[in-house]
């Protein structure tokens, strides 16, 4: 159980008031091994709802899951060069098994394009075995030097999905189904409204064609990746010889895709929805949707009102609610309340003797608007409705600070500046196209081009100088510092 003890305001310190509400709300806590993570069961519960909903989604577009191994020959690494060079400094290495030096050392994976590469060249022959989705739910190793909870720990859990295509086309197609499946379950589930585009060729996952990725804004105005997808091209077929007849009889190496999302989605809706009370958790995630305080003084009210709790969990279960009853001796109702509102509880039900009588029960929102006294008749269609308005005003209230924290088309460079030193979000601006501007940018201000936008985030005609050396631009580019 949390202590009574308030977290730091946001205002304050946003770094130690993240740090704060993990702990208040039992999400996580540090692992006895530096830079890991444990995750406590509300914060692995919301993982879950994650996990089931978006691996329904994948499901529905065909993909399959499967499980390839931990371990990865070093010599599989070092096949595609940019991905060797990327991903060497994070590696662990594994030189020592059984008590023996190893012939040759593995790497713990971090990520898995080269072993399912090595395993698609076998299983690839013919147009027939074409497309090839695969997907799966794992944990992953990167050695990272400055760590925090969900949001970049040494080890971490995520999916990687893994696809094999005829075609440059079909493999494009593939990459922006699946950013649009990220989206959907980004904005429908977490409540998080995300800028999707393509990443810059300095951005860009190690080895890939290209690479899309999803953005948010969280509360202090920085960004954070929640997905990318990425077009490999034919660069993983060539190093691993992934080959296949066509309908013509021609050979030719397939075409591949990756795509992956983690646990630092949980970061992402602490950072987008909590506030100085704690989580607020959209209740389509919540291990809790429903928690039930029963409220009585003498022994006699006790068993009636725990018997009713015990009924009203039960039926709103059947409906498809999660729902518990804390029914703990001992504590207060107020330390009860305290409690379920750090955890991020969407709604709470009280239930006296005098709510027995009347056949009601007060409701009480974590979104705030005060107490509700409810008819037990119907309870449950007024939750399930309470649910939908709930995720839609947290999509639409972060949505609104998205805006209120972005900048479009400033007007000079010295206004760009500005507006980052001054903690701002994102910055939409022309971009010359120019790599060692974009590296220049981030030295100045520590502001990345996050993505070059889809065309539906654009803001109007399309800006013709580039905001840092008034050339010509060559694309619209949204900047802001991120996680």
């Amino acid at each position: 159980m949390s202590d009574n003890k308030a977290i730091t305001t946001r205002a304050a310190d946003f770094s130690a008031w993240y740090n704060e509400l993990i702990m208040r709300a039992e999400l996580a806590d540090y692992s006895p091994v530096r830079g890991c993570m444990v995750i406590r069961p509300n914060g692995y519960a919301i993982w879950e709802q994650m996990q089931a909903n978006l691996d329904r989604m994948f499901k529905e577009t065909g993909v399959q899951n499967a499980y390839f191994p931990l371990f990865i020959p070093q010599s599989f690494l070092a096949k595609e060069a940019e991905h060797v060079e990327g991903f060497a400094p994070e590696v662990a290495v594994v030189t020592h098994a059984g008590g023996k030096l190893l012939d040759e050392p593995l790497i713990v994976r971090p990520t898995s394009e080269t072993i399912i590469g090595s395993m698609m060249s076998k299983w690839i022959q013919s147009y027939r075995d074409l497309p090839l989705l695969l997907n799966q739910w794992c944990n992953v190793v990167r050695w990272e030097l400055r760590t925090r909870l969900f949001l970049r720990t040494t080890e971490f859990l995520w999916q990687e999905g893994h696809t094999a295509h005829a075609s440059e086309a079909e493999a494009e197609a593939e990459t922006l189904q699946m950013l649009a499946v990220y989206r959907k379950f980004q904005e429908d589930f977490l409540a998080i409204p995300v800028v999707t585009g393509r990443k810059t060729e300095s951005e860009k996952f190690a080895g890939a064609l290209r690479t899309y990725g999803l953005e948010g804004l969280m509360q202090d105005n920085k960004a954070l990746q929640l997905g990318t997808s990425h077009n490999l091209g034919q660069n993983f077929a060539k190093a691993f010889d992934i080959t296949f007849q066509s309908a013509e009889g021609s050979m030719d190496h397939v075409w591949g895709t990756s795509w992956g999302s983690t646990t630092r989605m949980i970061g992402g809706v602490i950072m987008t929805h909590g506030d100085d009370n704690g989580l607020i958790c959209p209740p389509l995630l919540a291990q809790w949707q429903v928690v039930v305080v029963p409220i009585h003084k003498t022994d006699t009210e006790r068993a009636q009102v725990l018997e009713a709790a015990d009924r009203l969990a039960k039926d709103l279960r059947a409906t498809g609610l999660r729902v518990h009853v804390d029914s703990r001796e001992g504590i207060k109702p107020g330390a009860k309340y305290y409690e379920w509102e750090g955890r991020g509880v969407p709604f709470r039900l009280e239930i006296g003797p005098r709510d027995l009588a009347n056949g009601t029960t007060m409701m009480a929102r974590r979104t705030g608007g005060g107490k509700t006294s409810l008819p037990l008749a119907g309870l449950a269609d007024v939750l399930h409705r309470e649910i939908e308005t709930m995720q839609r005003f947290l999509l639409d209230a972060a949505r609104e600070r998205r805006e209120a924290g972005s900048l479009r088309h400033p007007k000079s460079k010295q206004e760009f500046i500005d507006f980052i030193e001054g903690g701002g979000g994102f910055v939409y601006a022309g971009w010359c196209g120019d790599p060692a501007v974009e590296a220049e940018i981030k030295e100045v201000t520590k502001a990345t081009i996050r993505v070059l936008p889809d065309a539906e985030f654009r803001t109007g005609d399309a800006p013709t100088r580039c905001i840092w050396t008034g050339r010509e631009a060559v694309a619209e580019a949204i900047w802001a510092r991120a996680y």
